[in-house]
């Protein structure tokens, strides 16, 4: 059997008809509020330029920084590689090659101790880091 404590109840407030009208209210507000900003937004629409047309790309046109290099990479792939589309597939190897870069600690398992092998791991990754410094800056001032 439950006891009840007085002193407790007397200090509480119920949930049902306090906080359950002031939720209540607070969404009706919220509604009122977004009915009205979309009245609003459909009697006077902001037409900012003209509708985009996804035939005609401006030539202004760059990516966010972090994709400059891959952008200026699509740029020099020829329309077909192999039989293939050309920018599918610099697109798709891309991405392949990340996906084995990503996993490659996970699947070589040796231990390496020759000082060659580092020093070629070391080289590789400055090539490569200059190489995408390289190609980033040059898709800026492009």
């Amino acid at each position: 059997m439950a006891t009840t404590h007085p002193e407790t109840e007397k200090d509480s407030v119920p949930f049902f008809p306090n906080h359950f009208m002031t939720e209540l209210y607070v969404v009706i507000g919220i509604v009122v509020l977004a009915v009205v900003i979309g009245a609003m937004g459909m009697l006077s629409p902001v037409g900012l330029q003209d509708p985009a047309d996804p035939l005609n790309t401006p030539l202004h046109v760059k990516p966010e920084w972090y994709f400059l290099a891959l952008y200026q990479l699509l740029k020099y792939v020829p329309p077909t590689v192999l039989g293939i589309n050309g920018p599918m597939f610099a697109v798709v190897s891309i991405i392949l090659a990340l996906v084995v870069v990503t996993f490659l600690p996970f699947l070589d398992r040796r231990k390496e101790d020759s000082r060659k092998a580092m020093r070629l791991r070391a080289i590789g990754v400055a090539v490569f880091v200059v190489l995408a410094i390289a190609l980033t800056i040059w898709g800026e001032v492009s």
